[in-house]
């Protein structure tokens, strides 16, 4: 695949790449400040290491196919997509805690797919192995810190 992704197995890059971020550097699109992004992808993460217990609402057959069209195709997350709303008040007391405990859940998620045949269930995407998760969350990752000028398109 040819689409933007960041290697969350890389973590001393991806540690490095998040610290270079001013908290206070403007998104190039959409309405989250830096420590938001990372405090979403925390988020995003305890769904995939046992933290969480997500459910997926969409039928089996549906949910497959939107796997298929955004985790193994180069489709882009489109800018600007919502879904939520964005807190308030900060989680974490700072940038550097906010990705330290990105870093934490993202060694918690190696830990969770240690278990033969661990599965983590996507909201839209139905249930996920371990590779399908390394994938849309490099994508995912890619989305975010395109976002904020960390990786170009």
């Amino acid at each position: 695949m040819n689409h933007p992704s960041v290697d969350i197995t890389n973590r001393a890059l991806l540690r490095e790449q998040l610290l270079s971020l001013d908290p206070d550097t403007a998104p190039l699109w959409g309405n989250m400040k830096a420590q938001q992004m990372v405090e979403h992808l925390v988020d995003q993460v305890q769904w995939t290491n046992g933290k969480k217990t997500p459910t997926c609402e969409r039928p089996a057959d549906e949910a497959h196919q939107r796997k298929m069209l955004m985790v193994y195709s180069d489709m882009l997350i489109p800018q600007n997509i919502f879904s939520g709303h964005l807190p308030e008040n900060y989680q974490y007391s700072s940038m550097v805690a906010a990705i330290n405990a990105l870093v934490q859940e993202l060694d918690a998620f190696d830990q969770y797919f240690l278990q033969p045949g661990a599965v983590a269930i996507h909201g839209g995407f139905g249930p996920m192995n371990h590779e399908e998760w390394l994938i849309w969350h490099g994508k995912h990752f890619a989305h975010h810190f395109t976002q904020f000028g960390l990786i170009r398109e």
